[in-house]
């Protein structure tokens, strides 16, 4: 089968790198791919984005399957256009990428359907806003609608905080249009866990659970970012935990949609907040989690072809559940110098070779693009050192150890990935 893959980051390495190991894939094109991704598949340099160049390309490559990384794509309306021309797709319209292009549509889905998430209200009126948040207590939470690269949301503990954040958003336009509608909702204690979900509509087919590590430093301390390393499975979420929240959030807002003919197809992306034993959603993404996808995807041991084609052709009720390797896998994000604000470029990047062939690692590329022989720094960010380990302290170690064998120009990472994992202290039964 002729694949091509949308993306350039360390998802879409981690996708390519998975679906090259299937027996029926006969070959792998991305769209447009990185450095690390041109050592397996063949890139094409057609923006993610620009729906007629990846429509006439697939036409002429005879592509039999086109896979979707960046909600950028799908927003932009690539599955629409693919599957109008009649081209087995996996990803959802535009229309269902709404839950993550559209915060307060994915609310108002949520609160028709009793899917549990916050309490909210939304403004498009600064004067309106303001009166409403003088009325409340910190901490509360104030989001940006559309998308925002990770900086649409406000997590607010001091008043000033509150009305600087809908200034910034309503009468500054920092991000633009995605900013001039707004949610304000209640804070949700508790812990974030990412749950990620196939689905072809009707049926859902659960990952193994990650937990995404989103700001730029230590004890989540500074700005928010893409995010900054992922681990899976996740210690507190057990069986009984998932099957919950299987039925309570993934089926049921699968089945939302389809109760308001949306069609859905793809990935489902819950970002939850854990509170003792009650699972809420603090939003939904329409794709595959970064840096989650790296650590699942190489801690899968099904082959990924079938569940996708499964997801697209509307039989996912008949796949077979996903087999998962034993232990732990973990991803440590290395990021330019300046990221997230102003990244540097260009930048030598060291030591790769060191780990070719390495047993217990593999590095996915991301922003990165090759020279010759050498790779270069190219964006925010740049590897996803990704390890595996029998344990939690077995997979941060081996991580870490990789990670030693990295460097460029200004280079920074977190050290403290996996770390609420090792902290994380079952209840007594």
């Amino acid at each position: 089968m002729r694949i091509l893959v949308v993306g350039s980051g360390g998802r879409e390495h981690a996708l390519v790198w998975k679906l090259a190991q299937s027996s029926n894939v006969e070959t792998i094109f991305c769209a447009p791919g990185n450095g690390g991704i041109g050592d397996i598949a063949t890139c094409v340099q057609v923006d993610a984005t620009d729906v007629d160049g990846l429509l006439s390309f697939s036409k002429k490559e005879r592509i039999k399957l086109i896979v979707v990384g960046p909600e950028s794509a799908l927003a932009a309306g690539v599955v629409d256009a693919f599957e109008k021309a009649d081209i087995p797709i996996f990803g959802p319209r535009a229309t269902g990428a709404r839950m993550e292009t559209s915060k307060i549509f994915a609310k108002g889905l949520m609160d028709r359907y009793g899917v549990p998430t916050a309490p909210f209200k939304t403004f498009t009126a600064f004067d309106e806003a303001s009166r409403y948040i003088a009325s409340l207590k910190p901490p509360y939470v104030v989001k940006a609608d559309g998308l925002a690269a990770g900086k649409g949301a406000y997590v607010v503990r001091e008043r000033e905080e509150g009305e600087r954040a809908i200034k910034e958003l309503l009468l500054d336009s920092i991000l633009g249009q995605a900013g001039h509608h707004i949610l304000v909702e209640e804070f949700l204690p508790g812990v974030e866990a990412s749950y990620l979900a196939f689905t072809d509509g009707r049926s859902i087919l659960p990952m193994a659970p990650s937990q995404d590590h989103k700001t730029l430093l230590d004890d989540d301390l500074g700005p928010n970012t893409g995010g900054m390393g992922a681990y899976t499975p996740v210690p507190f979420l057990d069986r009984a935990m998932c099957d919950q929240i299987d039925a309570a959030i993934m089926q049921k807002t699968i089945q939302g949609l389809q109760a308001e003919g949306v069609p859905y197809k793809g990935v489902l992306y819950g970002g939850l907040m854990i509170a003792g034993r009650k699972p809420s959603v603090l939003e939904f993404n329409a794709r595959f989690g970064d840096p989650e996808t790296q650590p699942i995807l190489y801690n899968m041991e099904s082959d990924l072809l079938p569940v996708l084609l499964a997801c697209v052709n509307g039989t996912l009720d008949k796949a077979e559940p996903i087999r998962w390797k034993e232990g732990v896998s973990i991803c440590v994000v290395l990021a330019s110098r300046g990221y997230p604000e102003k990244p540097e470029k260009g930048k030598p990047i060291n030591g790769l070779q060191d780990l070719a062939g390495s047993r217990e690692a593999f590095v996915f590329h991301a922003g990165t693009r090759k020279e010759g022989k050498e790779y270069v720094t190219s964006g925010g960010r740049v590897l996803g050192v990704t390890a595996r380990g029998k344990t939690y302290a077995d997979a941060i170690r081996n991580a870490y150890d990789a990670v030693s064998c990295i460097s460029f120009e200004g280079m920074q990472f977190r050290k403290d990935i996996g770390k609420k994992a090792l902290a994380f202290k079952p209840p007594d039964k």
